[in-house]
């Protein structure tokens, strides 16, 4: 797993790694100026470098790293974007070294004479909006479409939150130290940041109350399979979704149950919906109720599938007639099976009857993922639009302290977590998968997961980070622009197979 720190925290690593493992803040800066380096040698056309530069130390850096190319023999000239009044200590020295190595400063930017630029203005420090020459500088970089390496995080971009101040840099790539900051990975930040390279400096390391984003190697946490195992050994869903001439979104989750591993699927859904189902999906057990059809009779229907489930997922397609309410305030009341419990995940209409009886969750034992977009946490949490989008993270968590549940909070930037454990950011995926049915792709992925065994507060991440996967999949065979739910399922299978194969042989 990679790891990613806010502002505060890495203020506080490099306070702990000055002052109190010993190693000077000159020394940091040098390490940084080094890493500057290293990646314009290895991505970006050096014939011209134009260095712009702040006071704070985000601009020693720059200065440092114009130094070392000048020494390596590259033409490098830097422009002074802050006040030399205005210098930190350390800013001040790499000044004064630059000063005596002769490089070229210049003051009136002509940027169609460089081939790089190199962005060392602000920090992830800045906390005000970005006006008067400084927004006209930006402005000006951006227009010039030169290809721009920023240092440690876009001027202009808050580390936090991935906030534009008004105006920010737009680079081509980031390269930051030591960890990666939320805001290169939040959007709008991210659409800034470019591609995002963390360099070692010998900041030091901590794994406390940090993000994480998923790798490769966190596809073992799903449980292997064993070679003598049954269609039960693999994990049995019910799945309650589906409505009159919602259909589609029981299938494409039933669907991704049975490709992402788990060995049945229960369908529990509106009769009217029986004939499309089993054409569509024939793998799949069907358990269906009448609209109209008496309470004590849906109920033995549902007791009965219940009781043969390990996992139950509800929402996708479900609608909001009385059967459903009544059933979803039944999935709800207990756990059913003696001796444990369910696990739940709720999704899509589940959802959107939970937000008016969000009581229910208060004394919930029973594990529950709740997997709702941007608008549905807005009606089940009371925050606004705006302040999820401001705040997306501190959200999360502050909605995860009050409920004893696993949220899947789907946006670009999916973020999943629980109270007392990790936060994760997920990075694969692309802008193809916002199209119809592929929530319920997701809520299908989710639910097998759990059922073969995956630990709930593992498999929320695991399942957003191999539907991405399964979409960077469909992007490379489709592309982004007619990608469909459809395509998600088609490339799931070819996704486990790899990562199987890879599994095996580490």
């Amino acid at each position: 797993m990679q790891q990613i720190v806010d502002q505060k925290q890495m203020k506080e690593l490099e306070r702990y790694t000055i002052e109190e493992i010993g190693v000077s803040s000159i020394v940091l800066m040098e390490r940084a100026a080094l890493a500057v380096v290293e990646e314009l040698k290895a991505h970006f056309d050096l014939t011209r470098v134009l260095v712009v530069c702040g006071s704070g130390n985000n601009g020693g850096d720059g200065i440092a790293a114009a130094r070392i190319l000048h020494t390596q023999g590259y033409s490098v000239s830097v422009f002074l974007a802050g006040k030399r009044e205005s210098f930190t200590e350390e800013s001040r020295i790499q000044w004064k070294i630059a000063e005596n190595y002769g490089i070229s400063q210049v003051n009136n930017l002509q940027l169609d004479e460089y081939t790089t630029i190199v962005d060392a203005v602000f920090g992830i420090g800045l906390s005000r909006e970005v006006t008067g020459k400084y927004r006209e500088l930006f402005e000006a970089i951006n227009q010039s479409k030169i290809p721009v390496l920023a240092v440690d995080i876009p001027s202009g971009v808050r580390g936090d939150t991935g906030k534009v101040f008004g105006s920010a840099v737009r680079a081509a790539a980031t390269v930051t130290f030591a960890y990666g900051k939320t805001g290169l990975y939040l959007y709008p930040g991210a659409d800034y940041a470019g591609k995002v390279l963390v360099r070692d400096i010998g900041i030091y390391k901590y794994e406390k109350n940090a993000l994480f984003v998923l790798e490769e190697q966190e596809y073992a946490w799903l449980p292997s399979r064993v070679a003598d195992g049954n269609k039960g050994t693999f994990g049995k869903v019910l799945l309650v979704a589906g409505s009159k001439n919602m259909s589609g979104a029981a299938y494409f989750a039933a669907k991704a149950v049975l490709c992402t591993g788990s060995g049945m699927v229960r369908i529990f859904t509106e009769e009217s919906n029986r004939m499309i189902l089993q054409q569509l999906l024939p793998e799949a057990l069907l358990t269906t109720y009448e609209e109209g059809e008496a309470k004590e009779r849906i109920e033995e229907k549902l007791n009965f599938a219940r009781a043969w489930a390990d996992v139950e997922a509800a929402g996708p397609g479900l609608g909001s007639s009385r059967e459903v309410h009544w059933i979803l305030e039944k999935l709800l009341e207990s756990s059913y099976r003696e001796g444990g419990s369910h696990p739940l995940i709720l999704d899509a209409d589940g959802l959107n009857w939970l937000s008016g009886h969000m009581k229910v969750l208060k004394g919930m034992k029973r594990p529950v993922i709740l997997t709702p977009h941007m608008g549905e946490m807005t009606r089940i949490s009371g925050y606004t639009m705006e302040q999820l989008k401001a705040s997306p993270l501190a959200c999360l968590k502050e909605f995860c302290n009050a409920y004893p549940v696993t949220v899947i909070l789907k946006d670009a930037r999916t973020l999943t977590g629980s109270k007392g454990s990790v936060y994760y950011i997920n990075l694969t995926g692309n802008s193809g998968m916002a199209t119809a049915g592929s929530g319920d792709v997701l809520t299908g992925i989710t639910a097998s997961l759990v059922a073969q065994g995956t630990r709930v507060d593992y498999a929320a991440p695991l399942a957003v980070w191999l539907h991405g996967k399964a979409g960077d999949q469909a992007k490379e065979e489709k592309g982004e622009r007619g990608m469909t739910a459809s395509d998600l399922l088609d490339a799931l299978p070819q996704v486990m197979k790899k990562l199987d194969a890879a599994t095996r042989k580490s």
